[in-house]
């Protein structure tokens, strides 16, 4: 087997180890820590836009390409930057824009987790790979498997079902189970961790995954290539924040890149209040999520507009997590309610002239009122990442397929109803 294009490291004692070509933990290693992709090359060569994603592959944890992709982009605002009075704002879109070059189907960021994850996969893998979700990464992930005959089990919240939408069939070797009706994104999680004891089924990895957070920091590589500069503020909506760790470390190869200049970006990242374990635990100065009642947890996530935002559970006290990241680069995490986030998301499409998703516009509310509360210089180079759009536009272009699920299970589903439900679930 040819050698990598980069080794693995442990964030938390600096060791180097080899990708065995799904390495998720540093071996040997007590400490919960995140593994980190160090790359032979230095210095980025970007591709062309016609290579889509994949015109970041120096720096994607890869050994092929899967078709369909297509790159974040990134361009100067003038709308939304005259109505906030800023004058070096840039945006960078994922989604559905064709007039900027960009035809994500599935209208969001993670088709780029979802594309680098799949390239990373060994072509003769025999195990079925698992993948829980809130909505979007589960769509982003049915389509790029679909569309490359990867067999996937995805687990996602009954509750979350009309997020699975898509402009055509998924193929039979995509197949959907769900945590029923009145739970969330940690019932899904819990699911898919019960279907991982099996030998079947192997996990996607999420934060710890290096595909999933190189393939996030391709926006951040979209707008620094395109700006020619590293931004001093991030604005980005969070849920889990491992698109706010992909940023802080595309940012740190940035400077060893040495052509973007050194300075790290302030983390700007948002939250749809009620829902705020990330906002509460940054605050209380604490590694650890603060502990959080389960049924005030799922009512705070049922009163939430963006529903994608409501990890209970994220890679923020992990070593190289969010904490960390936040520590190492400054920022602040940043609030807005339901109301806010509905105004901010009209005022993108008055301004901008395409719709956002509500998580997108968590981020353009926070921003919205930073700059009118003046708590960042109106002249500083912002980066905007809309993680999300184009989605109504989309719908209304496209007949829509919806993915119904094979299986649902109970909240506490018995482990050994699972397994046998689940043995020839792929045969």
């Amino acid at each position: 087997m040819e050698s990598k294009k980069y080794t693995l490291q442990s964030i938390a004692t600096g060791n180097k180890f080899e990708d065995k070509g799904w390495t998720l933990d540093a071996p040997n290693e007590e400490q919960a820590t995140l593994i980190r992709a160090i790359y032979d090359k230095k210095q980025i060569e970007v591709g062309d836009l016609s290579e889509g994603l994949y015109r970041f592959e120096d720096w994607l944890p890869i050994d092929r390409r899967l078709k369909g992709s297509y790159a974040p982009i990134t361009y100067k605002s003038e709308g939304l930057a005259k109505e906030l009075g800023l004058s070096n704002l840039y945006i960078t879109f994922s989604g559905y824009w064709p007039e900027k070059g960009i035809k994500m189907s599935t209208c969001s960021f993670k088709e780029t987790e979802s594309y680098s994850v799949g390239a990373r996969l060994d072509p003769q893998e025999k195990k079925v790979l698992v993948v829980a979700s809130a909505g979007n990464t589960a769509r982003a992930f049915a389509k790029v498997c679909s569309d490359n005959n990867i067999p996937l089990l995805l687990c996602v919240p009954e509750d979350n079902l009309s997020a699975l939408w898509f402009d055509e069939p998924i193929k039979d070797n995509v197949k959907l189970i769900v945590a029923e009706s009145g739970g969330d994104y940690f019932d899904a999680i819990h699911l898919s961790n019960l279907a991982c004891e099996m030998d079947e089924y192997f996990p996607e990895g999420g934060a710890k995954n290096v595909a999933r957070r190189d393939g996030m920091a391709t926006t951040t590589l979209s707008a620094v290539t395109h700006i020619g500069k590293i931004p001093d503020y991030y604005f980005q909506a969070v849920g889990s924040g491992t698109g706010a760790i992909a940023a802080w470390e595309a940012n740190l190869r940035l400077i060893e890149d040495g052509r973007f200049g050194d300075n790290k970006m302030k983390l700007m990242i948002s939250q749809n209040s009620p829902f705020t374990p990330i906002h509460d635990a940054w605050y209380a100065n604490s590694r650890a999520i603060l502990p959080m009642d389960d049924d005030i947890a799922r009512k705070q996530v049922e009163d939430i507009t963006a529903k994608v935002l409501s990890n209970r559970k994220p890679p923020y006290p992990i070593i190289g997590g969010l904490f960390d990241a936040m520590k190492d680069a400054g920022g602040e995490v940043l609030l807005a309610t339901n109301d806010e986030l509905a105004a901010a998301g009209d005022l993108f499409l008055k301004a901008e002239g395409n719709d956002i998703h509500p998580a997108s516009a968590v981020a353009v509310a926070t921003l919205v009122n930073a700059a009118k509360d003046n708590s960042i210089d109106k002249d500083a180079l912002i980066m905007l990442n809309i993680t999300g759009g184009g989605e109504e536009r989309f719908k209304s272009e496209h007949e829509l397929f919806y993915l119904k699920p094979k299986l649902v299970f109970p909240l506490n589903p018995d482990k050994e109803l699972v397994f046998e439900k689940l043995k020839n679930l792929f045969l």
